[in-house]
């Protein structure tokens, strides 16, 4: 497993990690922001991309930004293919997959792998001791219904401390994600989290938007600032 936490700016209190980038526009509008992921969803989603079209943009318009993949309950061959073609430094596993078949990926794939973990609730801490040997770190999400990710709504932040707790004992990243803007932002940065996770968030009328990119980051530089 790699190494691709060193992000691109110098306040490295919270990574930030624009996810659901569905065109070419999205792209590059978070692609000039200062965040250090990229995300692009390859599993069914109204955020779902195709791994063509993604390559294509990046050979349009290069990133120094690391490139994140997200799946759901797919093929190994969809992923190295997806690894491959687009060059990606994250896999994001965001469904049922278990720790046999993310073994086999790690076997096959130079990238980091981060595995979500769909509050539920205090059992669902469990689920962070058995990726943990096989991960690079955890993104905590909550699932509604069908839809594993992307429903623009939070889990219960009064179980963060407990998820960031113990992904630091396991010496792993925790990523919180689910209904992050720029509103509740300061409330989940004094949890202290390794990285957000943001999606819709940073979208007006379902685009991405520069100005909501900008709001964000005055949050975190802010945060930083009173940390240091």
């Amino acid at each position: 497993m790699s190494d691709v936490y060193s992000g691109n700016w110098s306040m490295p209190n919270v990574l930030i990690k624009y996810c659901g980038n569905k065109t070419l526009q999205d792209y590059q509008v978070t692609n000039r922001s200062e965040a250090d992921y990229l995300g692009f969803v390859f599993a069914k989603s109204k955020r779902q991309v195709r791994v063509e079209e993604v390559s294509s943009w990046i050979g349009k318009c290069t990133s120094s930004k690391s490139l994140v993949g997200v799946f759901v309950n797919q093929s190994l061959e969809e992923i190295l293919y997806a690894v491959d073609k687009v060059g990606l430094d994250v896999v994001q596993l965001h469904g049922n997959e278990n720790p046999q078949y993310i073994q086999s990926l790690v076997s096959k794939a130079n990238v980091g792998i981060w595995k979500a973990i769909h509050h539920e609730n205090e059992g669902s801490l469990r689920n962070l001791e058995v990726y943990q040997e096989f991960v690079d770190g955890f993104v905590i999400d909550k699932k509604v219904g069908t839809q594993y990710g992307g429903t623009g709504k939070c889990f219960d932040w009064s179980f963060l401390p407990d998820y960031i707790n113990m992904a630091k004992s396991l010496n792993k990243r925790c990523f919180i994600a689910g209904g992050i803007n720029e509103g509740n932002l300061p409330e989940l940065l004094s949890y202290h989290p390794d990285g957000i996770d943001i999606s819709s968030g940073i979208e007006r009328n379902f685009i991405k938007d520069s100005k909501k990119i900008q709001a964000i980051e005055k949050r975190v530089k802010k945060y930083g600032t009173i940390r240091n």
